[in-house]
């Protein structure tokens, strides 16, 4: 048998300790009077080993406790720093400048700190030549007092000193646990031993019959199992996803964060002068600074990337399909400038670009329902509610015959899904959809509504210049992955869900996501 550990032997000799200390008392043993050297884990350890055998209980006793700060350990020796100075000048009869006050006293912060307080006391005052003299025959040093009671008691009798003394970081506070001792219904001065396991030599020579038998404790806790833990946004994102595969989507590519201008404004007929193409909103990447002329990404794609851009140029410049456009000297150079995307719409640009390639049976491009989840950057400033980066969901449906009233019903169903109700719009503006709406939906949880979305139909500026056909008609909405995640959690400082400042504990801990009638 190997020997006991220095640990295992010291809790050992302390669990005899303690029983020979309540043989010798007709009353309950404070541990910190018999063993005031002990520390708090060998003394729990020992205790516990007692207590499960019954030999002694015990009764564990908090206590908060007052510890001088060195600044505080120097005020007690030496008095307050404005005590300090009132009596440097009141040796000085003729009074002190700063300067001869710093070298009386020998140390520049007291002279800083204490002057202050000093006038503040009315100790000091300050002559016409600009000298400190004392303006009290003799001062009580209030504060020197009370750090000597927390000294010598480790408490104040006053919680308002305490506080203060706490407040002006002259003191600092601790918790202090020891245990009230009693004897047990089976105390005894000796440990008995107790066999952990049942062994075949024991069965065999019948000595189980005599033995004691360490009992199992059903309330040890296990052991901490730092498995991995889904983060709330990726809950939320999944059963989103889930929403929209139900619901026949396909989900689009999102591995570009960066895109050129082309793809993220141009496409989506947003002039360039548009404030969202400012430094102010917009990420710009500084090398490379340009993108290459739009092209097929394999081989296979064959399309007219050309007669695209050409379509788009004209578009904002001299207005085409019927539109008069922005009637502005478009250039191409703006338009390849690289950006950290800003909406996953640049993403649903080139996917509505690729359908209007396709053929159908009937000779047209086929209906389409794609969907994205991904992270966007603005150039915003920081707070509760905004962050540089955060994630977007999108949905893009395309058929023929679409019409506005169908876009609110099918936002009613979509939103249904997610347990939101009793839906809400309003007009609103985007450079590439006509008309748009912003959505709003009553939270009973915030007792309000609050805005879940913005949606609208695509242009016809944007579409026939991609190719695809005057009738077919595209529904585009989208809101932030975080507004539902914040609300889902009561979250109401988006940088506790993203960022440095998430907490772990909370990202182990948070519950699974399951939107239904809970979410009304």
């Amino acid at each position: 048998m190997a020997p006991p550990t220095t640990t295992q032997a010291s809790s050992d000799d302390l669990a005899t300790d303690i029983l020979a200390a309540l043989d010798k008392s007709s009353q309950p043993v404070l541990s910190s009077d018999a063993f005031p050297s002990a520390t708090f884990v060998d003394l729990k350890a020992a205790l516990d080993r007692l207590a499960s055998r019954d030999m002694v209980k015990y009764d564990t006793i908090e206590r908060q406790e007052a510890l001088l700060e060195p600044e505080a350990e120097q005020i007690a020796a030496h008095g307050s720093h404005e005590a300090r100075v009132f009596e440097a000048l009141r040796k000085a009869v003729e009074g002190l400048s700063v300067k001869e006050l710093e070298e009386a006293i020998g140390d520049k912060n007291v002279v800083k700190i204490g002057q202050g307080k000093a006038f503040k006391e009315k100790w000091i005052s300050k002559t016409k030549d600009g000298k400190f003299t004392a303006a009290a025959d003799n001062i009580t040093d209030t504060t020197q007092e009370q750090i000597k009671i927390v000294q010598q008691t480790k408490t104040h009798p006053d919680p308002k000193i305490l506080a203060d003394l706490k407040k002006r970081k002259l003191i600092r506070t601790q918790n202090i646990f020891s245990f009230k001792m009693h004897k047990g219904p089976k105390f005894a001065l000796k440990i008995p031993e107790e066999a952990t396991d049942l062994t075949a030599d024991m069965i065999a020579s019948g000595a189980w019959k005599t033995a004691t038998f360490k009992p199992y404790n059903f309330k040890a806790l296990g052991a901490t199992q730092n498995g991995g833990a889904l983060h709330p946004l990726n809950k939320v994102r999944q059963e989103l996803r889930n929403i929209f595969f139900e619901m026949g989507f396909e989900e689009m590519p999102t591995d570009k964060f960066v895109e050129s201008g082309f793809w993220n404004f141009d496409a989506l007929f947003v002039p360039q002068q548009h404030p969202a193409r400012d430094l102010q909103d917009t990420f710009y990447i500084s090398d490379p600074k340009a993108a290459d002329f739009p092209r097929g990404e394999s081989p296979d794609d064959t399309k007219d990337y050309q007669a695209y851009w050409d379509n788009v140029k004209a578009v904002h410049q001299d207005g085409k399909y019927g539109s008069i456009g922005y009637r502005y000297p478009w250039s191409g150079d703006e338009s390849l400038r690289l950006v950290l995307r800003t909406h996953t719409t640049a993403i649903s640009a080139n996917m509505l670009h690729k359908l209007a390639a396709t053929k159908g049976p009937d000779g047209r491009p086929t209906p389409a329902r794609y969907f994205s989840i991904d992270r966007v950057f603005r150039n915003e400033t920081v707070d509760a509610t905004h962050l540089a980066e955060f994630h977007q969901v999108e949905g893009v449906i395309a058929d023929y015959g679409l019409t506005l009233g169908g876009l609110m019903e099918f936002m009613e169903i979509f939103f249904g899904k997610m347990g939101l109700h009793d839906l809400q719009f309003k007009p609103a503006y985007n450079p590439y959809t006509e008309p748009s709406m912003e959505i709003f939906a009553y939270h009973k949880g915030l007792g309000k509504l609050v805005e879940i979305g913005n949606s609208g139909m695509f242009r016809a500026e944007m579409l026939e210049s991609m190719g695809l056909p005057k009738d077919m008609r595209v529904f585009g909405w989208g809101l932030s992955l975080e507004r539902p995640t914040m609300i889902k959690y009561g979250i109401s400082n988006i940088r506790e869900l993203l960022g440095h400042k998430v907490d772990l504990e909370f990202v182990q801990g948070s519950a699974a996501v399951l939107f239904g009638e809970e979410d009304k």
